[in-house]
């Protein structure tokens, strides 16, 4: 009875955690379980609406604006820095959202395999941390070095890029080429949940395509995850 009693415990921490998202200054409900489970939408294509919501920003096929933001190590990083790269896995994630965690080390996989092909992860933090505190600048150091981050995780700070781009969850993953024109919007995968339950594997078939000359195929899915905190 004792283990059970600890069972339920646990089932209970660990949904109050996914309830976090929903907190003040959010702008639409969070996903579903079930969405959060697994997201099929495979055959969905570029379209201006994010999770029934009209986003403005980049749709596929779009070039994006190099931008210019603080890396925990302090140092101000453009996409140009990166002279050899093929294309960036841009991500827009944070510290404290549970989607956002649930994908850290499939990240820090994401750019271990991919960086040295040519596709390094840019991750950006556009949380503002007077919603979020523990989204805040110094809150990433930590968690970068906590982490030991292999790729670059940048401050939005003043919120001027995400918007740009259309990001509305963390994470939210833009594929770009080497022109950064957009070839992929959406997940990493098709399971936040569970990673050793995922069947189809979007960023990473995204990259396979573009290198055998091909064009992504879904390009654009759900972003699954916490939605962006902005002061309102």
């Amino acid at each position: 009875m004792k283990n059970l009693a600890g069972l339920f415990m646990l089932l209970f921490a660990f949904a109050g955690l996914f309830q976090a998202c929903g907190d003040a200054g959010q702008t639409t409900t969070e996903t579903t379980t079930a969405e959060a489970t697994t997201n099929t939408d495979t055959d969905a294509k570029a379209v201006k609406v994010v999770n029934n919501e009209e986003a403005e920003g980049y749709e596929v096929g779009d070039k994006a604006t190099d931008f210019s933001l603080k890396n925990v190590d302090g140092k101000m990083i453009s996409l140009a820095d990166h002279k050899e790269a093929k294309g960036f896995i841009v991500t827009f994630t944070c510290n404290h959202c549970p989607y956002a965690v649930l994908y850290e080390d499939r990240l820090i996989d994401l750019h271990n395999k991919f960086a040295a092909q040519g596709y390094p992860v840019v991750a950006i933090n556009p949380n503002d941390p007077a919603v979020q505190p523990q989204d805040g600048f110094e809150e990433m150091k930590a968690r970068a070095q906590e982490k030991a981050f292999p790729f670059v995780y940048l401050f939005d700070e003043g919120q001027q890029v995400y918007p740009q781009y259309g990001a509305t969850r963390t994470p939210h993953v833009y594929l770009l080429d080497k022109d950064l024109t957009v070839q992929y919007i959406g997940a990493i995968d098709d399971n936040a949940r569970d990673a050793s339950a995922v069947k189809v594997k979007y960023v990473e078939d995204a990259i396979a395509a573009l290198e055998s000359g091909k064009k992504p195929d879904p390009n654009f899915t759900k972003a699954i995850g916490c939605t962006i905190k902005a002061k309102s």
